[in-house]
């Protein structure tokens, strides 16, 4: 069946491409490639973090489990990350936070996606992002998470459960604190509101720090039911 919608979105990358997110040019409509808003040569050299930890998504050669993930595995099973948290993605990231603009969060995630479709990677069953407190998503408006979540779901074809998780607290903020003040500044925080019996789940945000957030998340999860935990997010800041 003919989509209308995607063909008038054709018809338009052939008059007038989409100028780049990164570099502000308006390439060639022969040279755009699928993602809109990015041209070839800035999705060459963005910061890809392509040697990984396949526990922590920290950089490491040969994609081999690090030594902390080895001797202190987290509650989710793998953690995977597009990018190193470097300029122009930390750029387009506090953008699409602190200042609504929501088409870098578009195509940061269908550059994800494109990414894992690259990977060859099994897909999960379901997309849970990660919440924000219902004060903080008042003040704000959005939530970020959410945002790139549902870009990815549109994208690779999996669904997304946007209530299944509740922050129960606010919680201090987790900006400047150790790996282990923030595990403790967390506990209790989240809940799940439904079961997970059986599913293989990712877990979506746009920044990795020290992963203390998804690990508490994972615990939640686990207790619900998950049999499979990933976390996905945009980038991975890189720890000293």
């Amino acid at each position: 069946m003919i989509d209308p919608v995607d063909n008038c979105r054709q018809l338009l990358a052939l008059i007038a491409p989409p100028r780049c997110l990164f570099c502000g040019l308006r390439p060639h409509a022969a040279a755009v490639n699928t993602v809109e808003g990015c041209c070839p040569g800035c999705r060459r050299d963005l910061p890809w973090n392509l040697e990984a930890c396949p526990g922590c998504a920290l950089p490491s050669a040969g994609a081999q489990r690090c030594r902390r993930c080895r001797e202190r595995p987290a509650r989710f099973d793998r953690a995977w990350t597009a990018f190193d948290l470097a300029e122009p993605v930390h750029a387009s990231l506090l953008g699409l936070k602190y200042r609504a603009r929501f088409a870098d969060g578009r195509v940061l995630a269908q550059l994800m996606a494109r990414a894992l479709r690259d990977d060859g990677r099994a897909l999960p069953d379901c997309l849970l992002p990660v919440p924000l407190h219902w004060s903080r998503l008042m003040r704000r408006g959005y939530n970020q998470a959410q945002r790139i979540t549902r870009v990815l779901s549109a994208e690779l074809g999996v669904p997304m459960d946007e209530s299944l998780l509740r922050r129960r607290r606010r919680g201090r903020d987790q900006i400047g604190q150790s790996a282990a003040a923030r595990r403790a500044n967390l506990r209790g925080v989240f809940e799940a509101r439904g079961s997970l019996q059986g599913r293989r789940i990712a877990l979506v945000d746009d920044v990795m720090t020290t992963g203390a957030t998804f690990d508490e998340l994972a615990r939640v999860c686990r207790r619900a039911g998950a049999v499979d935990i990933e976390v996905w997010a945009v980038a991975r800041t890189r720890l000293d």
